[in-house]
């Protein structure tokens, strides 16, 4: 039960990252926001990232099998890295109306092919 959960908290905090990271150019189309000095878009964007961490720490400790979990630490690090591309392209697909190409798709196999790999 420990890794649906692992993955679920990492899941939410890559929401959390990607609007922290990214969410702030598409915020830029707000005029409140547009007007805002960098240094206030750093402090929203920290605020954001705080969430992130309150969900990426706990996926990590109950999802490391040094604290009885059921992931290696580098199973861990390829399961957040294939997460994170998988709510980016989501994220980017919905606020940016970016598309989703061939290339794209071929690099995702190879991803998931990594995971294997790294599982085995």
């Amino acid at each position: 039960m420990n890794y649906i959960l692992t993955i679920v908290l990492l899941v939410i905090s890559n929401v959390f990252m990607t609007l922290a990271w990214y969410g702030h150019l598409k915020m830029a189309e707000l005029s409140w926001f547009s007007k805002l000095p960098l240094f206030g878009v750093i402090l929203i964007s920290w605020l954001i990232a705080f969430f992130e961490y309150c969900f990426q720490v706990p996926a990590n400790r109950i999802g490391f099998e040094g604290n009885g979990g059921p992931f290696s630490l580098l199973q861990l690090k390829v399961i957040q890295e294939v997460i994170t591309l998988v709510v980016f392209v989501a994220f980017s697909s919905i606020a940016f109306q970016t598309s989703f190409k061939t290339n794209h798709l071929i690099g995702f196999v190879f991803l998931v092919l990594a995971v294997y790999f790294i599982f085995k």
